[in-house]
C-alpha cells in the first residue's frame, strides 16, 4: 500500500477512547455482519451484474489513515449505456474519481434503474466496505474517506487531523444530511467528529447509522 502523505500517526490523540478495544470490537463485529450477510451479498452481485453487464464490485482511490492509499470497495451503482459484458480480472474495476461528491446529484443519469437507487438510497452500495473493517483498514465510526483533491480542497491545514483516524462507514456527516450538506458543512462535521469522540458519542452514531439505513434520508 502505497503512500500519498508523510504522516506520523498517534493513535492515542486520534482516539480520544480506548482504541484498541473498539479496533477489535468493530472487527469482530463486522466479520459477523459479514457472516450474516453473504445471501444479500450474493444477491446484490447478481442483480448489479445482470443489470449493468460490467464489474458489480468496483474500488474508489481514497486517502487512508495515515496518508496511505486506500481503495475503497463498493457495489457499483452508476454505469452510461448500453450492458458491454466487460469483466475485469476477479470482477473488480478500479476507478480513480478525483472529483468526489461534486458530480453526483438526485437526478444523475448514470444511476440507470430503480433497483440502484435503492441501493444508494438505504446504503447497501457500501456493505462490502465491511469487509475492510475486518482488514483494519477502514473503521464503523470515522470521518469520510475523501480522495487526495478532496483533503486538499476541503480540509486544507486541517486535512492532517483527518487523516490520523481511519476512515469511517459511517460517521457524523452521514447521518446529519449526508449529500445534502455543503463541503463547508461536511468538514465541520468531520473535525467534529474527530475532535471530540467518545463511547457516547461513537455509539449514539453506529444507532443513528442503523436508523439512516432504514430511512435513507438525504442519500443519492
Amino acid at each position: 500500500m502505497s503512500s500519498l502523505f508523510e504522516v506520523e500517526v498517534r493513535p492515542a490523540a486520534a482516539d480520544h477512547w480506548s482504541y484498541w478495544w473498539v479496533e477489535i470490537g468493530e472487527r469482530i463485529a463486522a466479520a459477523f455482519l459479514v457472516a450474516l450477510l453473504i445471501p444479500v451479498l450474493l444477491i446484490l452481485w447478481v442483480l448489479i451484474l445482470a443489470l449493468s453487464g460490467r464489474t458489480p464490485l468496483i474500488a474508489h482511490r481514497r486517502v487512508g489513515q495515515g496518508g496511505l492509499e486506500l481503495w475503497v470497495f463498493k457495489f457499483r451503482t452508476m454505469w452510461d449505456g448500453p450492458k458491454k459484458w466487460m469483466l475485469t480480472p476477479f470482477w473488480l474495476e478500479r476507478i480513480d474519481d478525483e472529483d468526489g461528491p461534486d458530480l453526483k446529484g438526485p437526478d444523475d443519469r448514470r444511476v440507470a434503474s430503480r433497483f440502484a437507487r435503492f441501493c444508494r438510497h438505504h446504503s447497501l452500495d457500501e456493505l462490502p466496505q465491511l469487509v475492510q473493517v475486518v482488514l483494519g483498514q477502514m473503521s464503523l465510526v470515522g470521518p469520510r474517506p475523501v480522495t487526495v483533491s478532496e483533503l486538499d480542497r476541503i480540509y486544507g491545514s486541517e486535512a492532517v487531523e483527518i487523516i490520523q483516524c481511519r476512515p469511517g462507514i459511517s460517521g457524523l456527516w452521514q447521518v446529519s444530511g449526508r449529500s445534502r450538506l455543503s463541503l463547508a458543512q461536511r468538514c465541520r462535521l468531520d473535525l467534529e467528529l474527530v475532535r471530540g469522540r467518545s463511547a457516547k458519542l461513537y455509539f449514539s452514531l453506529v444507532l443513528r447509522t442503523l436508523r439512516e439505513v432504514v430511512v435513507g434520508n438525504g442519500a443519492w
